[in-house]
């Protein structure tokens, strides 16, 4: 059964769920080493990007604006974005800047490309850094998009190309993975585990494992404190393999392909048995390995833990607003725990949309998710921090997932992929649910009695 896609109709936004696509560039160019991300538009734009950043991963952001005014935006951009280089290039020594574009600069028709074109050709000696440009306009798309376009720009302009003649000594141990956004520092490295397992040595990127674990550096650094290196980035041809993971990979995966000749594998998903499975075979078959025994025991651990938890999950309403990826992971995932899919809405359009689970998907807001929850009799909400007080007025559970996360600790390292982090996902949701049914108090009991009394005088 296909689900119904539609868009909210409503004239403004009530409590947003989405996130707008510069920040979700500036997230991407985040995962890289030695990066420093810089907006191209108003200091507000920025601003905003910063502090949301810093509440959910609680560590200092490397962040920047070209801080454009109502004057420069009218006569074009290109000093704002050329001092705002040549600024970072001397205070910060960054190895990569990742120039996001913003709606006012997008309105207003700034290139972008031909601005990195100038610079170049007027500063030669910033040639060592690596200047990389998206467009990431903030009246369309959401955040998923926006990180999306800046992977694509990353392997566009990064990626040395390989010769369709040309025979590359590629290392059948080194496999590309492309994470979409909907996967924490936690889930990556949880899957470089699962790769290293196989022998196999993966190259993540983006890789904010690296750069925003919650790592507590030797000295401070004023760009990103780890991530995937711009020389790792140019070598990717050399793979073997690659890995996408999320419906917003798989354009960077086939551009990869066709600038490389790497093939590539997406998956959809990786929380669930059944995804599991796929992505273990997968990695038994490229490596050449037998699946190891840790992983083994987890499928099993993973199997009880479904068997213990549908009593709980099994039959419950529940309600999910999250971008298109974590959407489809999340309901699909409580689909097959038995969970029934009372309120899907996501922020942006993805073919995933019409395949997950459930009647309708809404592409809207908190509002409309608060709704159909009412509607439905929800008795548990999935989305990010900004759901808690449609939480609170439906007076049900409240499970925070995706980002951000602001007023909880360890945002960045929960795992919900593969065996053991859809264990856990099953264990956190389900004693949510069971803790959700509070005993009876002494009124509770009398009003039960009173009912009992009164049916019996009835009959």
């Amino acid at each position: 059964m296909m689900a119904r896609v539609e868009k909210s109709a409503k004239a403004c936004t009530v409590n947003p769920l989405k996130m707008s696509q510069p920040i979700g560039g500036a997230l991407a160019f985040m995962g890289l080493a030695g990066a420093m991300p810089l907006l191209h538009g108003s200091q507000g734009c920025t601003s905003f990007g910063l502090v949301l950043f810093v509440r959910h991963f609680r560590e200092a952001i490397p962040l920047q604006t070209t801080a454009m005014s109502e004057v420069a935006t009218v006569l074009g951009g290109f000093d704002n974005v050329e001092q705002a280089v040549v600024n970072i290039a001397n205070r910060t020594k960054p190895a990569v800047i990742g120039i996001c574009s913003t709606g006012v600069t997008e309105i207003k028709g700034d290139d972008l490309a031909g601005f990195v074109k100038q610079i170049r050709q007027r500063h030669p000696e910033l040639d060592h850094i690596a200047l990389v440009q998206c467009s990431t306009p903030d009246f369309a798309g959401a955040f998923q998009d926006g990180w999306a376009r800046a992977v694509e720009a990353m392997v566009e302009q990064l990626v040395d190309p390989v010769a369709s003649d040309a025979t590359p000594m590629r290392d059948p141990r080194r496999v590309n993975i492309l994470p979409g956004c909907h996967l924490t520092p936690g889930d990556i490295d949880e899957l470089r585990d699962l790769f290293e397992a196989f022998g196999l040595q993966p190259l993540f990127v983006p890789d904010l494992s690296g750069s925003l674990d919650g790592h507590i550096p030797q000295d401070f650094t004023p760009t990103t404190l780890g991530g995937a290196g711009v020389g790792d980035l140019r070598k990717m041809g050399l793979a073997a393999h690659t890995v996408a993971i999320g419906e917003q990979m798989r354009k960077a995966a086939e551009m990869l392909g066709a600038k490389t000749g790497v093939p590539y594998r997406l998956f959809e998903r990786v929380t669930g048995l059944t995804a599991c499975d796929e992505l273990i075979q997968h990695l038994s078959t490229i490596s050449g390995m037998p699946v190891p025994r840790k992983y083994r025991r987890q499928r099993g651990q993973l199997i009880d833990a479904m068997l213990d938890g549908h009593f709980h999950i099994g039959g419950r309403r529940i309600a999910i607003a999250a971008e298109p990826d974590l959407l489809f992971a999340l309901a699909s995932f409580l689909r097959e725990m038995g969970g029934d899919i009372v309120s899907a809405v996501t922020t942006t359009a993805s073919p995933l949309n019409a395949r997950v689970p459930v009647g309708v998907v809404t592409i809207g807001d908190l509002e409309d998710m608060e709704a159909q929850s009412r509607e439905g009799d929800a008795q548990i909400i999935l989305t990010h921090s900004h759901g808690r007080q449609a939480a609170e007025r439906l007076g049900v559970s409240h499970f925070r997932i995706g980002l951000p996360m602001f007023d909880t600790l360890g945002a960045g390292h929960l795992v919900s992929v593969g065996y053991k982090g859809t264990r856990d996902l099953i264990f956190a949701i389900g004693n949510m649910l069971m803790h959700s049914h509070h005993e009876a108090s002494p009124q509770d009991w009398r009003d039960a009695w009173n009912d009992h009394t009164i049916k019996e005088a009835a009959e």
